[in-house]
């Protein structure tokens, strides 16, 4: 059973009129752009479900931008986040889609490009009182709050990597929350997902690194 603190009713500090469409945009876009290795210089989003229909009234918008550009819930720049990214030379652009359905009606596919041309996609939920949730990288399905420190890590799915990642972990004495193995078929890109509730020392990532199996690392410290 979950239950509720009375910091969960009340919701986050945040600008903004919705904890759903403003302070949970906000949450999500700025954990997405802590997976990118390098600035954002463009971004594209595109809006599902309630997300797609009140984007622009519940300041969505702004709020998905002002994340991008690394502003919290209650940073009082979000209102400007047009004119910042623009003053940045950050890119942007909402595509809206009212026809697919997704399984929350507060969804966001982001898509980064960086300023040496890393592309990633991810897909963002905001599930209520300001609470997200990134259930997609690429074409992926995956799941993670960003709610502790998080390693994300890439790899072919074939045996003896996780026991290498375990190994590893054990190594430098992380303390693991949560850890999940998402496929997206036998043999094929998998993604592991780490959670820890203290700080996942860097230290470790050229030791899981060192297996060939291991195509790309993402950490994202609380």
């Amino acid at each position: 059973m979950n239950f509720l603190s009375i910091f969960d009713v009340i919701g986050p500090n945040m600008i903004g009129p919705s904890s759903s469409h403003t302070a949970g945009a906000v949450s999500m876009a700025l954990l997405a752009r802590k997976m990118l290795p390098e600035p954002v210089k463009k971004v594209v989003f595109t809006l599902y479900g309630s997300f797609a229909k009140t984007y622009h009234g519940h300041g969505t918008d702004r709020a998905l931008l002002g994340g991008i550009l690394g502003f919290s819930t209650d940073d009082p720049r979000i209102r400007d986040a047009f004119s910042l990214a623009e003053e940045f030379g950050v890119e942007y652009e909402y595509v809206i889609d009212e026809k697919t359905v997704t399984d929350h009606p507060n969804t966001a596919d982001i898509a980064m490009t960086g300023n040496n041309g890393y592309e990633l996609t991810v897909r963002g939920e905001s599930i209520g009182g300001g609470k997200i949730k990134i259930v997609r990288i690429g074409n992926i399905d995956v799941e993670f709050t960003g709610e502790y420190s998080t390693l994300i890590i890439r790899q072919l799915d074939i045996p003896g990597i996780v026991a290498h990642i375990s190994q590893c972990l054990s190594n430098h004495n992380v303390n693991i929350a949560f850890m999940r193995l998402f496929r997206e078929d036998k043999g094929a890109t998998a993604y592991m997902v780490v959670e820890s509730d203290e700080r996942i020392p860097e230290t470790i990532l050229s030791e899981i690194k060192s297996n060939p199996h291991v195509r790309e690392l993402m950490l994202v410290q609380i």
